[in-house]
């Protein structure tokens, strides 16, 4: 039984916001045709149920999917983004090294080490995994987890042993599409589907 990951699609934020829990930021127009093609990518293998991030860009993203495949949208808290972001949250991009200094510095240099971050990495991944543990024992047939991108990224490496990757390394993109299959207590890389960017 498959379970994909998924980020979702590329959102309307023509001011490089720090959006992560704030309302009203949808796919942007590229996104949808992301989530679109993601949605005919999963047709060959169709999921049984689509869990989303409670937040609008992973819901409509799931939606979209949904349309091609005829599964059903759920939502789990579990999935929503980290609360490193939300810390950051509406500020640019350009100002964070401004409004806060030396944070975004050091989560690109090791974000495992946060002090300011109210939420470790590592509790991200973790609650990312029991939510697939969880769907993954109440459905019968794959299922897609749509979420956002460190969730995601945290959770994979959590999953598949690979701790010792280097955290920024092949992050997904927006609507990359992550398959795992289980092997016994394990579970293995099957695939990585990336839409046209």
């Amino acid at each position: 039984m498959p379970v994909h990951l998924i980020r979702h699609g590329e959102v309307d934020n023509p001011g490089g916001i720090v959006y992560a829990d704030i309302p009203g930021f949808a796919l942007s127009p590229r996104g949808r045709n992301q989530a679109d093609a993601a949605g005919k990518y999963l047709a060959e293998q169709p999921p049984r149920v689509i869990v989303s991030s409670p937040l609008e860009r992973a819901i409509e993203t799931s939606q979209r999917i949904a349309g091609s495949i005829r599964a059903d949208v759920v939502t789990d808290p579990r999935l929503t983004e980290w609360a490193l972001l939300v810390r950051w949250r509406g500020t640019t991009w350009a100002d964070l090294p401004r409004v806060f200094p030396g944070e975004l510095e050091a989560y690109l240099e090791d974000p495992y080490d946060l002090p300011f971050s109210q939420e470790p990495i590592a509790r991200v991944a973790a609650r990312v995994t029991s939510a697939v543990t969880d769907w993954v024992s109440r459905t019968d047939g794959g299922i897609a987890l749509v979420s956002h991108q460190d969730p995601i990224h945290a959770a994979y490496l959590q999953l598949t042993n690979s701790s010792h990757v280097p955290f920024h390394n092949k992050k997904p993109q927006h609507c990359t599409v992550l398959t795992l299959r289980a092997h016994g207590q394990t579970w293995q890389p099957a695939a990585r589907w990336d839409p046209p960017q």
